[in-house]
């Protein structure tokens, strides 16, 4: 039986919340601060939605669904890797602008670690989001982080069919798994680049069939729950999506707008018990489980939210004209 710490518990609730009241005062452009909680306010926080992300509405708009053209399904695959093994917008448009379009048949491999070889001198090509380490004893041979995670993609992805077995997955379970037998892909990761392969038109499961809880959310759960004995920390994820409402209702935040009616899934409650983690170290430091102190600090910016999801969750029509990036090639793919 999952037991919770009702005192900590309520902050997950009131995150939830609170950061999704920041986002539609930004949707709706009222002026900053979004928020009268100064923790919110100072520190960056990701979106309730995972989707809802910069670098995933990039990643959606741009890379998936590009406007200029339509790719074939294992491009829209490699694309994704391609972008997310930085997950760094400017690295992806200095090499786009350098190579064309990124897909398999103009993945030069000399040419594209020369570039980022030239680039990382000057400009981080790595995103801070994720910890991309790079260590395994089959790529030592080469020198920069860059190298090892390319070669990765020409040699499994592509070499050893990683991506076109993907094409044939029965459940996100089932890509998952493929890509955590991949050199440098643990759990986290693996579990993150099947959410971002489901975005697209290529596989299409539910993002409430599996789960899996990243370091983050691990220490977030701890925080809001009695020690789970027998249960694991996906376990938790879904007792906590299966009781949410009770939960609203209990701790009194029940004011919460869902994503144009689009429910919380699992990787969105997943996401959100790391943000509370985040959160509970400045509202809560007497909390201490690994990491102390919220490193990031959040920059505002005056900019409307261009916001387009994934087609098949039929919410695109519900945006805001002036919200809404939108043209003819993304609405046929489906």
């Amino acid at each position: 039986m999952l037991k919770i710490r009702e005192d900590i518990f309520q902050y997950y609730f009131y995150f939830i919340q609170e950061r999704m009241s920041i986002f539609w005062n930004k949707y709706n452009q009222m002026p900053a601060p979004w928020s009268a909680d100064k923790i919110l306010n100072d520190y960056k926080f990701t979106n309730v939605y995972r989707a809802s992300d910069r670098v995933s509405q990039y990643l959606i708009k741009e890379i998936i669904y590009n406007k200029d053209e339509i790719f074939n399904e294992e491009d829209i695959l490699f694309r994704i890797l391609f972008f997310k093994v930085f997950n760094k917008i400017e690295t992806w448009e200095f090499l786009e602008n350098k190579l064309g379009k990124i897909k398999i048949s103009n993945f030069n491999l000399d040419k594209i670690n020369q570039l980022l070889a030239e680039r990382r001198a000057f400009i981080p090509i790595f995103s801070n989001a994720y910890m991309m380490t790079g260590t395994h004893s089959k790529y030592n041979h080469l020198d920069f982080k860059h190298e090892k995670w390319l070669q990765m993609l020409k040699d499994e992805m592509i070499g050893d069919k990683i991506i076109r077995n993907i094409l044939k997955a029965k459940s996100l379970n089932d890509a998952y798994e493929l890509l955590r037998k991949c050199s440098f892909l643990g759990d986290f990761l693996a579990y993150q680049y099947a959410i971002d392969f489901n975005y697209s038109p290529v596989i299409n499961f539910s993002e409430d069939s599996f789960v899996k809880a990243g370091i983050g959310a691990i220490r977030g759960i701890k925080k809001c729950f009695e020690p789970l004995e027998n249960n694991t920390y996906e376990d938790a994820i879904k007792y906590t999506q299966d009781n949410f409402e009770k939960y609203q209702n209990q701790f009194g935040y029940t004011e919460f707008k869902n994503l144009f009616g689009r429910p919380l899934t699992l990787i969105d409650i997943q996401n959100c018990f790391c943000e509370t983690d985040k959160y509970l170290r400045a509202k809560r430091p007497d909390l201490q489980i690994d990491n102390v102190r919220i490193k990031q600090k959040y920059k505002a910016t005056d900019n409307p939210l261009n916001l387009f999801f994934p087609p098949k969750w039929g919410i695109n029509s519900l945006i805001k004209e002036s919200c809404l990036q939108q043209n003819t090639k993304e609405l046929t793919l489906f």
